[in-house]
């Protein structure tokens, strides 16, 4: 009988911490609401770091492809070399969520990524032979494995699950900002200046996200509310923890179509960009920032709206409007030869961004934020954008060489749909007040 009770107050607790703030602390809780006031300082310090760091990022994207084409590397080669960073990407995510889980300070943390990160764009500008590729790529993949979940860790530290929706919104907005500020910058050295000088100019964007990353308040965050309110001790919790995610079947159907999604989206736009390259060489460049750009501006409008709207609507309707936006690109991709409309057709990529950098850290706060493996959780599901994106660039790369763009693009478009009947089928809707009754 006491276990039974013991269950039942359990699960009662869990629901009441999912919609609203916990009234007495638990294991690890600390004493301060769920619904925190950090200061000024600190919200603007850490908009400030996210848009630096996405400028920093933004070289690893769109624009390698366009350099390595000019250094006639041909596209199975440049699948392998993303290929390399993706399988990283999928190896890494679970160690990165456990390093952020493990570490004392998540600032820490995020600055040793930001260092790596910079070190790989500076080694990619220097030389671009095979081997230095690919080892840049290797420890921009692992330093990112721990940037993601840093990032959502300091924020839901800094204001907690009833603010975080508007947090993460405000957090793609940023990122979204930077991106496309950094793509401007990088599309205008590389095209005046040279190529390489897209990722100095990356490398260089380090030494103000650094600042901008030590001016939050370290007190400010509390590291029980980063990591989900319940103690965290040694690889047998992690082990543990893993365990415990698998029995969460929200999340395994989320990660699932995340998978979908990346097996869609990774080589998307570096196709297009190959393809903008071969078709107008002489304003490739320009063509690929403005594909960046564009989108990115679409996301800064949008991740507000898309965060007030997930409380509003729920999670799931801005999940099926992201993969209907990905469908419709790659088929648009698929039958488009002219690469000013390539480029118009990028934009509907600014309507999945927004959607999904709010939803990916917001569904898993909902699903698995009370259970002390919020950041484990976030590496789960890193690894299944790992595995979709591994695969999506050697495969793309090998369709695209043996075939054509175009069934390529096709490709990747029924990939798109049947991410879109997985949500239609299988996502239930994981808003708290839904989800708990």
């Amino acid at each position: 009988m006491s276990d039974f009770l013991g269950a039942r107050t359990s699960r009662t607790k869990s629901r009441r911490e999912a919609v609203q703030p916990s009234p007495a602390p638990s294991r690890g809780d600390s004493q301060r609401p769920d619904s925190p006031s950090p200061s000024l300082r600190s919200r603007r310090a850490l908009d400030w770091f996210v848009f630096f760091l996405a400028d920093v990022q933004t070289g690893f994207g769109a624009f390698v492809s366009v350099y390595l084409t000019t250094e006639k590397w041909t596209q199975t080669d440049i699948g392998l070399v993303l290929t390399a960073g993706a399988i990283v990407g999928l190896v890494g995510q679970i160690p990165g969520g456990a390093i952020v889980d493990a570490v004392r300070s998540q600032r820490w943390a995020a600055a040793a990524a930001v260092v790596a990160v910079g070190v790989s764009a500076f080694a990619l500008a220097a030389s671009p032979i095979f081997v230095v590729v690919f080892a840049s790529r290797i420890l921009q993949a692992g330093a990112s494995c721990v940037l993601g979940p840093a990032i959502a860790a300091i924020s839901l530290g800094l204001v907690g699950r009833i603010g975080i929706s508007t947090r993460l919104g405000r957090n793609a907005a940023f990122a979204s900002i930077g991106s496309g500020v950094a793509a401007a910058g990088m599309g205008a050295s590389a095209y005046y200046i040279s190529n390489r000088a897209a990722f100095i100019l990356a490398a260089s964007m380090t030494v103000p996200a650094l600042l901008a990353l030590f001016q939050i308040r370290t007190h400010e965050i509390d590291s029980a509310r980063a990591h989900g309110g319940v103690a965290k001790s040694g690889r047998a919790n992690v082990i543990g923890g893993l365990l415990s995610l698998f029995e969460i079947r929200p999340l395994l159907v989320f990660a699932g179509c995340i998978a979908l999604f990346q097996l869609a989206n990774a080589a998307m736009l570096p196709l297009a960009a190959s393809m903008m390259t071969l078709r107008s060489s002489k304003f490739a460049t320009i063509l690929v920032a403005t594909s960046i750009v564009a989108p990115q501006l679409i996301v800064a409008v949008l991740s507000p709206w898309v965060g007030r709207k997930a409380d509003r609507w729920g999670r799931r309707p801005l999940l099926v409007l992201c993969f209907v936006a990905l469908a419709i690109r790659g088929l648009l991709f698929a039958f488009l030869n002219n690469p000013y409309l390539l480029m118009a057709a990028q934009l509907l990529d600014g309507v999945s961004g927004a959607a999904l950098a709010v939803l990916v850290p917001l569904i898993i706060a909902d699903v698995a934020g009370a259970s002390g493996h919020f950041n484990l959780a976030q590496g789960a599901v890193g690894c299944a954008v790992g595995i979709g994106a591994s695969i999506s660039t050697t495969l793309v790369g090998y369709v695209s060489d043996r075939f054509d763009s175009a069934t390529a693009f096709l490709m990747m478009a029924g990939f798109g749909l049947l991410g879109l009947a997985t949500v239609w089928l299988a996502m239930p809707e994981t808003r708290p007040n839904e989800a708990g009754s």
